[in-house]
């Protein structure tokens, strides 16, 4: 098989621009700093992730970008509320834990029951008429990252998002979940759940996280044949009405096909803990700095660069439902979409997917082309398979979708806790990802093809 050839130097060389020039500044930083410490987490529906919003306005007008917007979407409020776990047999302590969002409260005073721990869902059905009444702790360990097996993180996942209605069906009261971390230093994770899977005239319960060490400890205490009785209250509620809401779009257009669109982004809102640093704070700003050295370049490529900060990616993706409505006319056009939503860590390189199998198979064959000028920072791999959530409308649209992906074997110790702050942010993996997002939207937006067009031309 004939090897596939190089760049032109043409590319290569912008390439290498790109890097550098990123490489010599820490504005990335810089705004990130101003994000999180300025205004810090920003639940969908917050006033928070209003001034999120607003910052992200005015800081992408002051960069000098055209078409900077807000487009309005509509998004779902829930609220935490106050939360707390005891254990009262066979001894008294107190639990940390976070609700996950989406939950219910638990019915006033709380809910006092004995635990059941199990580790599958076929654990689950085995236990059959003990669960009702019990509250169910699911406690699947996620295993630490290798680079041959990953994070886990989709396995584990499962029980967050369907586990309160799983265990609702078989009657439990209420449901804890194993934060889904290979290392903890007692911190919980929140995340995502849904009633999805309730059946019809069963009651919606409460579901929170624990801590992998309370997890462990209660699921030794089981196997110990020690009575283990719980009482959990929490106070979560969803806002019957839905509240306004906006992704923010700036662009570079393109000098030669500005109706062509690269578009790179991140999201804006976050969950209400932490900082929001990692997730996905490092995304966005990568984004908008990624953006701003073009124009500080006057590299304008033959396609438009479009930065898009998706709103409601944690608990609905309703900015992502949205983009892929509103601008349905025109996602032809989408030459390419990237998301940087995996932290801010030394960038490896970058996945794609495709709704065609063949397309994608196409395209990731020119993409390991293109990733060769990125040999500067080292983000020359590519895989397959995966994008970024706020790309999944998108991508079942037919549209070309891909993800900054880098060592992400940290990323789940801060993922949704309060512990993802902006100190846990090195400024020069942020400055490495951003050369890596940079170069690569600059390439794509002015290569004279698309990365799966059937036609190949690199002139």
């Amino acid at each position: 098989m004939a090897s596939t050839p190089p760049l032109p130097a043409h590319y290569r060389d912008g390439a290498k621009k790109i890097i550098s020039a990123v490489l010599a500044g820490n504005d990335a930083y810089r705004k990130l700093t101003e994000l999180c410490d300025g205004i810090g987490h920003r639940l969908s529906g917050s006033k928070a992730l209003d001034r999120a919003i607003a910052w992200a306005e005015k800081t992408l007008r002051a960069d000098g970008h055209e078409n900077v917007r807000r487009e309005k979407v509509m998004v779902q409020r829930w609220l935490r509320g106050a939360a707390s776990l005891q254990m009262l047999a066979p001894q008294r302590r107190d639990l940390p834990l976070l609700a996950l969002g989406g939950s219910v409260s638990t019915p006033r005073g709380g809910v006092k029951a004995r635990l059941l721990v199990v580790n599958s869902w076929k654990e689950l059905e085995a236990q059959g008429a003990k669960v009702r009444g019990r509250i169910v702790l699911f406690n699947d360990k996620m295993l630490p990252f290798t680079p041959k097996r990953g994070v886990g993180y989709g396995r584990v996942v499962q029980y967050r998002y369907d586990g309160a209605a799983r265990a609702g069906n078989l009657g439990a009261v209420a449901v804890l979940v194993r934060s889904p971390t290979a290392h903890s230093l007692r911190t919980p994770h929140t995340g995502a759940m849904s009633y999805r899977k309730l059946a019809k005239g069963k009651r919606k319960i409460a579901a929170a996280a624990i801590t992998t060490e309370d997890a462990d400890m209660l699921a030794r205490l089981q196997k110990a044949g020690r009575e283990i009785e719980l009482r959990l209250r929490l106070s979560a509620r969803t806002a019957r009405a839905k509240v306004p809401s906006a992704n923010v779009v700036a662009e570079l257009r393109g000098r030669d096909k500005p109706d062509e669109i690269v578009l790179i982004g991140g999201h804006i809102d976050s969950w209400d803990v932490g900082q929001g640093a990692h997730d996905d704070g490092a995304g966005c700003v990568m984004a908008m700095e990624a953006l701003a050295a073009l124009r500080r370049l006057g590299m304008r490529p033959r396609r438009t660069v479009r930065v898009v900060l998706f709103t409601n990616e944690e608990n609905g993706l309703g900015g992502a439902k949205a983009y892929a409505r509103d601008h349905k006319s025109e996602l032809s056009k989408h030459a390419a979409t990237i998301e940087a939503d995996t932290g801010a860590f030394e960038p490896r390189g970058f996945s794609l997917a495709m709704k065609d199998k063949a397309r994608q198979k196409r395209a990731a064959k020119r993409l390991r082309q293109v990733v060769s000028a990125l040999a500067p920072i080292g983000a020359t791999r590519v895989w397959t398979g995966h994008s970024g959530a706020d790309l999944w409308p998108m991508k079942k649209l037919g549209v070309l979708t891909m993800g900054l992906r880098m060592d992400i074997s940290h990323y789940f110790d801060y993922h949704h806790t309060r512990a993802d702050t902006l100190d846990k942010v090195d400024p020069r993996h942020l400055t490495h990802s951003t050369a890596s997002l940079a170069a690569m939207a600059w390439l794509l937006a002015e290569l004279p093809d698309r990365l799966d067009d059937t036609r190949r031309s690199a002139k």
